[in-house]
């Protein structure tokens, strides 16, 4: 059965008293969805994405794991709680760290899908002796290369991100449609799947989502890769429309988890940014093998 575990203050003082304080802001930066038995599994979501996105994740797993599914506060319609103000990521990354510890979870997968992959990059590498297994799906260490290229100056990356948070707080309703219509586009080859997905991005909180693209823009988390002790595993999409040949885009993967000893690059080919989508059945696949490992 499903039950539903909305991070309060009780979680908050639970942790504190295990293992050290966790900050009352971080403790409803998000709520999580349980199901199953068995070893644990947390799957996160990106930027404004729903928890739904890992539905058919979790149904495929939960008879042989017990699934933490998270929705972060702010994004696909959930109350901004704790992600009012602060960092969102790095706060939800903090929170998670105080969840594994209040609710005596032993060494749990994390599974993060874009930001949800920054998010679990943050956790694996900040609270290395929590985190068992970590697979990022389709998220670069440090984004702004991604976007601005690799010659961006500090003061470039801050001023171009600044931007992208003005954009998405600031745009008109209907011109704010029509960038979510045209993102999602890009991000999703599943022409069926991509009006949920619009949906959830619409029903964001627009600041939260502003502040967590701003965020992201601006950390760098390569010099955070060696501090990772959990086996790594990284799937990352390609398709005939992506902006370089694969081999270039893969060895823009390779270089970027190079500090991270270890680290398993493997693309999935006739996908877009949301594999679990586009390519299900490559997906779950390759959660299986990183499960299994």
């Amino acid at each position: 059965m499903n039950r539903r575990e909305i991070l309060g203050a009780g979680a908050a003082l639970t942790a504190a008293a295990i293992a050290g304080p966790v900050l009352a802001a971080e403790a409803d930066r998000f709520t999580v969805e349980v199901q199953g038995q068995g070893p644990d599994v947390i799957l996160i979501p990106g930027l404004s994405s729903s928890r739904e996105i890992w539905a058919p994740t979790a149904k495929a797993l939960e008879g042989r794991y017990r699934v933490h599914v998270v929705q972060v506060a702010g994004f696909a319609g959930a109350p901004t709680a704790g992600n009012a103000e602060g960092k969102v990521a790095a706060g939800v990354a903090e929170g998670l760290a105080g969840y594994i510890q209040a609710k005596g979870l032993k060494k749990p997968a994390v599974i993060g899908h874009s930001m949800g992959g920054s998010i679990g990059m943050m956790l694996a590498a900040r609270h290395p002796d929590l985190v068992g297994k970590l697979m990022v799906v389709d998220m670069f260490p440090n984004l702004a290369v991604a976007f601005f290229g690799p010659t961006a100056t500090p003061e470039t990356i801050t001023k171009n991100a600044a931007m992208f948070r003005q954009r998405i707080e600031g745009a008109p309703q209907e011109q704010f449609v029509a960038q979510q219509t045209q993102t999602i586009a890009t991000m999703v080859l599943t022409e069926s799947a991509r009006p949920a997905i619009v949906g959830h991005a619409l029903a964001s909180d627009r600041q939260v989502a502003g502040r967590s693209m701003e965020e992201l823009l601006t950390t760098d988390l390569s010099p955070e890769l060696p501090k990772i002790t959990a086996p790594t595993t990284v799937l990352w999409a390609w398709n005939k429309a992506s902006p370089a040949p694969a081999a270039v885009f893969g060895g823009w993967y390779q270089a970027a988890y190079t500090p991270l000893k270890g680290a398993k690059v493997v693309r999935i080919d006739d996908s877009a940014h949301f594999i679990m989508v586009d390519q299900p059945a490559k997906f779950m696949a390759e959660v299986e093998t990183f499960l299994a490992g």
